[in-house]
């Protein structure tokens, strides 16, 4: 899918790791919720509440999911799935646009 129709997008951006992670939420017709964002080059670490798979767009990223003993890379069209109520080090040596599904 290229785009989400029928959707409200929040104004105000989600600031994380002092403006190296930046999205929006966007809420979709039949209620669920997803981001759209962008890491800058880092490597950070995210705390998820629900379960997440983010989706990547464009660029590349090692990510390492809590509990996992490997760093595993992706690049555009493939994504990875976390666990409610864990964590997950993403590092990225160039913008990686992603969406992240949450539920």
């Amino acid at each position: 899918m290229q785009q989400f129709d029928n959707v409200s997008v929040a104004k105000e951006a989600n600031v994380f790791f002092d403006g190296k992670c930046i999205s929006h939420t966007v809420h979709l017709s039949d209620g669920t919720r997803k981001s759209v964002g962008v890491i800058l080059p880092a490597r950070l670490t995210f705390n998820t509440r629900a379960p997440e798979v983010m989706e990547t767009v464009a660029g590349r990223c090692k990510v390492r999911i809590a509990g996992a003993p490997q760093w595993q890379e992706y690049g555009p069209g493939e994504s990875f799935s976390v666990p409610a109520d864990s964590s997950f080090e993403i590092e990225v040596a160039e913008p990686y646009h992603y969406v992240c599904h949450f539920g």
